[in-house]
């Protein structure tokens, strides 16, 4: 009888020893961050993350929210033509208005996304579309998508949205 009550305070102390680790190891578990933590955290989302701050729009989507943000990646910039991107160096409210312009108020997942306009917290509608899996706004494909932030979702898109003139 004494080997069983040995064995069986051995499990015991083995379980509890077990759990206060897989407890230990939750605990230092992130949560997700905030889109414009992730952006920064995600290399192919380094000049996105870099011209948030040069608008100065980090701090807002530090915020709250819930935001959907369309992210181009630094491949979709590359294709922007460079009088472009000078232009918006040189133009920070035109910069607003072009990054504004891939943000939509709310958390829409891919899964949640209906063909036809939604409109971007800039003001002018995007046109979403969906076939199957494939998402698409604009004419840029999402080619990541529900990336999770504490403040709503990231999709990685393959192409640079520029607004309506208005």
């Amino acid at each position: 009888m004494t080997f069983t009550r040995r064995a069986l305070a051995l499990a015991v102390a083995t379980a509890s020893l077990s759990a206060a680790t897989f407890l230990t190891g939750c605990a230092t578990l992130q949560s997700p961050k905030t889109i414009t933590d992730t952006a920064l955290a995600t290399p192919e989302l380094s000049t996105l993350a870099k011209l948030v701050g040069d608008a100065g729009l980090a701090d807002t989507l530090r915020g709250t929210g819930p935001f959907t943000v369309f992210a181009p990646t630094n491949d979709a910039f590359k294709k922007v033509p460079a009088a472009t991107m000078a232009q918006l160096a040189a133009d920070r409210e035109l910069l607003r208005s072009v990054l504004t312009y891939h943000v939509v108020p709310g958390k829409v997942a891919s899964a949640e996304v209906k063909t036809g306009p939604v409109k971007s917290v800039q003001g002018a509608n995007l046109a979403l579309s969906k076939a199957g899996t494939f998402v698409t706004v604009e004419d840029a494909l999402v080619t990541r998508a529900d990336v999770a932030a504490s403040n709503g979702v990231v999709h990685v898109i393959d192409t640079v949205l520029i607004p309506p003139r208005r």
